[in-house]
Formats: C-alpha cells, structure tokens, sequence
C-alpha cells in the first residue's frame, strides 16, 4: 500500500499523470476516509473467523510512547496454531492508551480489548508481557495466566553479570569513550580509516553502544576489536588525543567477555525469532547453565563476572522447571521431549501436569465430535531419529551433551497405556528429533496418529517465550507516525497499523513475509 503523504507529493503526481493521463489519483481523503477502512474490514473479518475457530489462544501485550507527541499505546497481539500446524498471528489492536499506566487501568484495557474480539478468558491460554509489576499485576486482576518475557529476563542477567567485575566494567568504559570520540569527530575517523588502510583491515564502524541494552555494548565490544590493530597504531600516535586507551590486559579482559556474552547474544536472538515458542525456556535455561558451569582457560580472568551470570541465571529463572506453561510445552517439543530437566521430582511432575492437559484435552475432544471418541490404531509415527544439532550456535554442543546423557539414561519405566495416555506413551518412547527440525512439521505429520497429544501440543505451543513480537509491531507504528503524520489520530493510527500488520495473514503469507510498499 502506498503512502498517503506520497500521493500529495507534486512529483509523484506529475509522474503518474505523464505516465497515464486518463487516471485520477484519489484523494488523501478518500484514501483515509473510505479505502483504508474497507480494507480494514476486510481484513479484521478474516481475522476475526481464524480467532474464532481457534480452540486456544496466547498473546504478547506491551506499552510504548511516541517520541513525536504524547501519545502512548496499548498492543495485544494474538498467536495461535492453524489447522495445518503453522504458526499464526495477528495484531488485533495498539490502543490509545491515556492517563496513568496503573494496574487497574491496564486490566480495564485488556477486558476491552479481549471482549472487543467475542474473545472468552477461558480461551486465553497466556500472555506474554514484560517484567514490569504494573502489567504483572493488571493480568493477574484479569483472571488470565500470564509469563514474563524471556529476552528481557536474559537483559536482565547480562545486566547484573557487566556490573560485577570493575576490570570488565572499567575497560568497557574505556572503550566506550573510544568510540564516542570517534563518533564525534570526522576528522579522527577519518585518520583511523587511513591506518585500517594501511594495515589491510577491513573498515568497519566502530558501533556505540546503549547502556541500558547490552547487546549494543556486545557489538561494541566486537567493533573494537576488529580495529584492535588500528586503534592500537592510532594511539601510539602522540597526536591521536584520545581521551582513553586500552592496556594489554583490557584489551584482554574485552576478548574473554566477547566470547561470554556470545552464547546469550546467540540465544537471544533464537528466541525472538517468530517460530521459538515457551518449549525453549527450559532447554535454553539448561544450556546456559552447562556453559557457564564449563571451566575454560579462555575465560581466565572474567570468573567473577561468569560466576555472577551463572547465579542470575539461577535466581532468575530458578522457578521454569515447576511451570507448567513451560514443562507441558516442553515436553511437547519432538526436539525436547523429557530430556531437559535438572532432576527427577522435576521430571515426574511435568509428567503429570502433560497427563492432566492430555486427559483435559480429550474430554474436550470427545465432547466436540459427540462421543465418537479417539481411534487407538496401530500406526507408525513419521519421527526422524535423533540427529545432533547442525546449528553453529556456541550452545549447540550443550544441547546435544545433555540430549545424550537423557538418552542414555533410558526410557521411563512407567507404562501407561489407557485412551489418550496411549498415544502419550508413544511418544514419549520415541527419541527426540534433530534439534534444527521444524516441531510444527512433525504434528502436522503425525496429528492423524496421535490427535489428542497434537491438539494439546497446538495450545501449548502456541505461546511464544518472549514479548518481542509486540515490539516489532511498534516499530512499524514509529515509521507511521513520522514527522508528515504526527496528526493522525490515534483511531486512524491503529487502523493503518492493523492494515499494515495483518494484512499479509489475510494473503496465507508466512510469518515473516511481508507486502511490498507501506501503509
């Protein structure tokens, strides 16, 4: 869709008329007032079909404010599993949100939003929001089960483990005012692209970071030390006036943390993928943990701040293994399946809470189909056997250790072998798939073979681990309101918005794929 602004421009409409002279481009009225809104309601009935022949549904909500005027927004954005087990999602608003951001305020927008849509509380399977305890609060007021988001909690622990070593904290320090200088003078950057020059390195831009986001000091951290060599003949230069150097062993300290922050930079950016869902917190969480339990000669010198990561990992995320919403979830990943929890009592009770949901689920099966029940033959199910995992990431080798040691470990000795508890059984039997395989593709494939054990899978591995998908979703707000639509109002704002986010879900594009142009 083309820009409103765009069809104002004297250019453009010179070069249309002189392209097509018999064409009359239509207003900005008419493109607010009676285009957009058509397709507007073309769009939200379709949504509205797919919500409301979805059995369950999980959510991501967030709050932002506009740098452009007061204005700020309240996001909900529903995802489900589609009758062919592909990931689904969709905007459903970015709400004006005035006043005070208080828990009672947010839990009357919620109510609102959700009864907007004919959307019943006992459909939502969960919401996935930010630490903050005002939002915390609202959804716990709203009756509805709620999970903090998994990247913001990782920020937190990287947070606290930056600040724990004055060494490391020092030498970033420095570093940053590295950057910041030659951020700030062309001229110094100019010179230091002469040495790169010089020495065959490759000119890269030294990226400053955001304190307050510390994958920003990661990419900060890696720039300064693609320039090392640089940097280093740059300061032995009496009239380089940097305000700060680097000594040998900083430059040192700054490699190390390089290579620690790496598995949470990488492990970050898998679970904000649009695919990851609550079935990756706990393995993730065990993986991390491994790493950081490893002793390494090449993190000599950075153990307190290892150290430090390793005890936020444990008291941030000490309660995964006793949530259902991630033990069930889990357990239905065919990567996952029973292999990654730390103990036996842990295990045993993810086990029964997946007996509960599974009976639950075919009591609700049966009452849907009127009694015809669930076939129990004997078929063979399409599972790939288990293949090491041929992700480059430096947790894979994690991954696969402790995939190996539950393997060895055998098969549960409980039999279990009653109705839906029969398909659970076989399942479980089965060893995990390849960790790099799609676990949408394997329920489709075996949803015929086992129909009650797919259609729990479908609920609990709707709930995506992370609220990253509301924030995508404000930054297309941002690139709406710019400076040439500051005056929308905030009605029209959100229709655009929804055009915007959705209207590739009405095409049946794949998460991820996008329409051409802009709202």
């Amino acid at each position: 869709m083309t820009s409103r602004y765009l069809l104002s421009k004297v250019g453009f409409r010179r070069t249309i008329q002189h392209l097509e002279p018999r064409y009359n481009m239509p207003s900005r009225h008419y493109i607010l007032e009676k285009a957009i809104p058509k397709i507007h309601k073309d769009v939200r009935d379709d949504i509205a079909k797919q919500v409301e022949s979805t059995n369950a549904l999980s959510f991501t909500t967030d709050i932002w404010s506009c740098d452009h005027r007061p204005l700020s927004l309240l996001s909900l954005t529903a995802h489900w599993i589609g009758p062919d087990f592909s990931p689904k999602s969709a905007v459903l608003h970015a709400r004006e949100f005035r006043g005070t951001h208080s828990a009672n305020a947010i839990t009357d927008a919620m109510e609102h939003m959700l009864r907007t849509w004919n959307i019943d509380k006992k459909k939502v399977h969960v919401i996935l929001r930010d630490n903050a305890a005002n939002i915390k609060k609202a959804l716990d007021q709203l009756g509805v089960p709620s999970l903090g988001c998994f990247a913001h909690t990782l920020q937190l622990v990287v947070q606290h483990g930056l600040l724990a070593q004055r060494a490391v904290s020092d030498a970033i320090a420095n570093g940053r005012k590295i950057v910041t200088h030659f951020k700030h003078s062309p001229k110094a950057y100019s010179e230091l692209e002469d040495v790169e020059d010089e020495l065959n390195i490759e000119p890269k831009r030294l990226q400053q970071d955001v304190k307050t986001r510390w994958s920003s000091t990661k990419m900060m951290i890696d720039s300064l030390l693609h320039c090392k060599r640089a940097l280093q003949s740059y300061a032995s230069d009496s009239a380089s006036n940097l305000p700060a150097t680097l000594t040998g062993n900083q430059w040192s300290l700054l490699e190390k943390t390089a290579t620690v922050l790496k598995p949470f930079q990488e492990l970050t950016a898998e679970v904000s993928a649009a695919a990851a869902t609550a079935a990756d917190v706990i393995p993730s969480v065990r993986a991390l943990t491994r790493f950081l339990e490893n002793e390494s000669e090449e993190h000599r010198g950075i153990q307190t701040m290892k150290a430090t990561l390793l005890d936020a990992v444990h008291t941030r995320f000490d309660q995964v293994e006793t949530e259902p919403l991630y033990t069930v979830a889990t357990m239905l990943d065919p990567r996952y399946k029973d292999k990654f929890f730390t103990n036996a009592t842990n295990l045993d009770q993810a086990k029964e809470a997946l007996k509960v949901e599974v009976m639950k689920m075919e009591q609700e099966l049966n009452t849907m189909h009127s009694g015809e029940g669930v076939a129990e033959a004997e078929t063979v199910m399409q599972t790939p056997a288990m293949e090491a995992g041929s992700s480059t990431s430096s947790l894979s080798s994690y991954f696969d250790e402790i995939l190996e040691e539950s393997c060895r470990a055998g098969p549960s000795e409980q039999q279990i072998t009653q109705g839906a508890l029969f398909q659970l059984e076989s399942y479980l039997s089965e060893p995990p798939i390849g960790r790099k395989n799609n676990p949408f593709h394997y329920w489709r494939d075996n949803q015929a073979q086992l129909p009650t054990l797919a259609a729990t899978a479908a609920k609990f591995l709707s709930a995506p681990c992370t609220s990253v998908e509301s924030e995508r979703l404000f930054s297309a707000v941002s690139l709406i309101i710019d400076e040439h639509r500051s005056r929308l109002t905030p009605e029209h704002l959100e229709m655009l918005v929804f055009v915007k986010k959705n209207f590739p879900t009405m095409l049946g594009l794949q998460s991820g794929q996008t329409v051409e142009g802009s709202v």
